[in-house]
Parts: C-alpha cells; sequence; structure tokens
C-alpha cells in the first residue's frame, strides 16, 4: 500500500510538471509564435518545410537504431520513434538540462526494453558525439565561405562565433584523441575534482568503455552512421535551399552551406529554442550575403515553426511516456502485492 501512494504520488507529480512545461513553453515561445508556427504550414510550401523537418527526425531514429544494433540490441525502428521524438522535444525545449533528452531515451530503453543502463546511456552519447562532429564540419565548411564570400565580420562577432566553435571543435577533438591513445577520459576527470576512489566501481566507466568500444570496433556500423549523419545534413540542405527560394531568393551553393554552418552553430548553444541567437546569427549572415533583413527574419520563424511542431508532438509523447511508466509500475506493484496476498 506505502508503494502504491509513492508511486499515486509520482503519475500526479508527472501531471502536474507537463502542465506546467506546456505553460512554461507557451510563455517562453509565446503563444502567438506558435500559433503563426501552425498558420505558416497550411499552404503546400509549408507543409514541405515541415515534411523535410519530419524526415530529418526519422532518419535520425533510423541512425540510433543503427547504434544500437552495432551493440548487438535489435529493437524496431517503430518502437524508438517515440522516446526518440520525445527527447527530441527535451533537447529542443530545454536545452539547459544537459543530455536531459538523451537521459530519457536511455531510461526508456531500460524500463520497457530491458537494455541495460550503460548500453542505453552509451548508444545516445555516440549518436550525440556523432551529430556534433558532422555539425562542427558543416560549421567550419560554411563559416570558410562566408569569410571568403562576404569578409571577415565585426571583432566582437567573431570573438564570440570564433570562441564557440573552439569550444566545441575542442572538446570532440580531445574525444577522439583520447580514443586514438586509448586513455580514459572519465579517470583524468575524476583526479581533477578529487575522486579517485570513486573512479573504482563507478558505472559511468562502463558506459565510457561502450562508447570506446563502438568507436575503435565497430568500423561497419560506424560507416553507416555517418552515411546516415551526413543524409540528415544533405535534407537540411535542400529545406534551408528551398525555404529561401520559397521566400522569393535566387541563392547559389555556397551562400547556402554558410547559413546551413550558422543555423548548426546556434542550436549548439544551449537556448530554448535556440531563441534570439539564431535570429542575431542569421540576420548578420543573410545581410552579409544580399539577401535582406527581412528574408532572414521569416527564415528562423519558419525553421522555428516547423521544429517547434515536431518539439510539441514530442511533448505530448513524452507526456504519455512518462505516464504510461508509472502506470506499469503502479500495476506492477499492485499485481505482486496481490499475488503476495493470496500465496
Amino acid at each position: 500500500m506505502k508503494n502504491f501512494s509513492k508511486k499515486l504520488s509520482l503519475f500526479l507529480m508527472s501531471l502536474f510538471v507537463g502542465i506546467g512545461l506546456f505553460i512554461w513553453i507557451g510563455k517562453t515561445v509565446g503563444w502567438q509564435e506558435i500559433k503563426n508556427a501552425f498558420l505558416v504550414f497550411t499552404g503546400w510550401q509549408g507543409i514541405v518545410i515541415l515534411g523535410l523537418t519530419l524526415l530529418i527526425m526519422l532518419i535520425g531514429n533510423w541512425k540510433w537504431k543503427e547504434i544500437l544494433k552495432g551493440e548487438n540490441i535489435k529493437i524496431s525502428f517503430k518502437n524508438l520513434l517515440n522516446p526518440y521524438l520525445a527527447g527530441f522535444a527535451i533537447m529542443w525545449l530545454a536545452p539547459i538540462l544537459f543530455l536531459g533528452g538523451e537521459v530519457f531515451r536511455a531510461y526508456f530503453l531500460k524500463k520497457k526494453n530491458f537494455v541495460s543502463w550503460q548500453k542505453g546511456i552509451a548508444s545516445v552519447f555516440i549518436d550525440r558525439i556523432l551529430e556534433w562532429t558532422t555539425n562542427l564540419f558543416i560549421i567550419f565548411l560554411g563559416i570558410l565561405f562566408f569569410l571568403l564570400m562576404a569578409g571577415i565580420p565585426p571583432k566582437n562577432l567573431v570573438i564570440i562565433l570564433g570562441g564557440l566553435f573552439l569550444f566545441f571543435t575542442g572538446g570532440i577533438s580531445y574525444f577522439y584523441l583520447k580514443i586514438f591513445k586509448r586513455e580514459s577520459i572519465i579517470k583524468f576527470l575524476l583526479r581533477i575534482f578529487g575522486l579517485r576512489n570513486f573512479s573504482q566501481n563507478s558505472a559511468i566507466l562502463d558506459v565510457e568503455k561502450e562508447i570506446f568500444n563502438f568507436f575503435k570496433l565497430k568500423r561497419k556500423s560506424m560507416n553507416k552512421i555517418l552515411t546516415l549523419s551526413f543524409l540528415q545534413v544533405g535534407i537540411m540542405y535542400v529545406k534551408a535551399w528551398l525555404l529561401i527560394s520559397f521566400l522569393g531568393k535566387d541563392i547559389g551553393f555556397l551562400p547556402v552551406l554558410s547559413i546551413l554552418g550558422f543555423y548548426y552553430l546556434a542550436t549548439m548553444i544551449p537556448i530554448p529554442a535556440s531563441l534570439g541567437i539564431h535570429e542575431a546569427i542569421q540576420t548578420f549572415s543573410f545581410n552579409s550575403l544580399g539577401l535582406g533583413l527581412n528574408t532572414a527574419t521569416a527564415f528562423t520563424m519558419i525553421i522555428r515553426g516547423a521544429e517547434l511542431i515536431i518539439a510539441l508532438v514530442g511533448l505530448i509523447i513524452l507526456f504519455r511516456l512518462g505516464v504510461g511508466l508509472i502506470k506499469d509500475a503502479l500495476f506492477r506493484d499492485k499485481y505482486f502485492n496481490n499475488n503476495a496476498i493470496y500465496h
């Protein structure tokens, strides 16, 4: 009875958290912006952009499936899609919760598919690392071509954007260097914080081992996953080019690549829905490329609108999955308690 009351409290708490999160999203993003997002996607052009956004998500889910397959875990595409979209909603709406979406996906695998915590969290970390790797590659090319076409931007912007790019590039490069040298990053960090004893029985070291083994031993899986990552980038490129064309602007291959690079740079900054930062970056880039400030504003609004619709769907799934997990726990406890009484 005590366990039942505890789980019921968790159920009610999740209900209020879900309602509170939805209200917070409305206030943060803006109810009018949410309304405008749906209005934009009533025409065929908006539906094309929304369809391409959804296709990017589906390929992302396929990529996660292949990562798990590389770890000898076979789960269907359909069974992974709901937690993937729910994880995207957390990541997109609340990026300040560092890796919150990834942790939820791993938790779901553990509860619903009986995948060990180590393998589950390793799979989503691998997904994020490869995503950052491809994004940084596009950011580098985009900024390089932008400098060749538009020249050096203002000093303050160079410091901010350059600092962010170097920070993320340095982190990814350090990770790959440690893999090549077969040295633990976690042990190094634990020594810095004076937690050497903690490392002896730490589950996080098992997660790191799973990640390192994947990058070192699963070459065939890596090639397929990287192909899917660049396929996502290719579709995002087509989406950006089409959207700019829909807005009445003629644009070449390299300018779109620069705009795409700036988009990925904005998404790597932990601000909900990239509010403000995406506008600031694209306003500068569009103006420098001769595309106009109004075009930049429309571009960022429509891109955000498509992602917002997917995120809201993910939020509904997140709420349903959370309630479902708690409900399963409630009935499981009730079943076991009844069996204990009868036996």
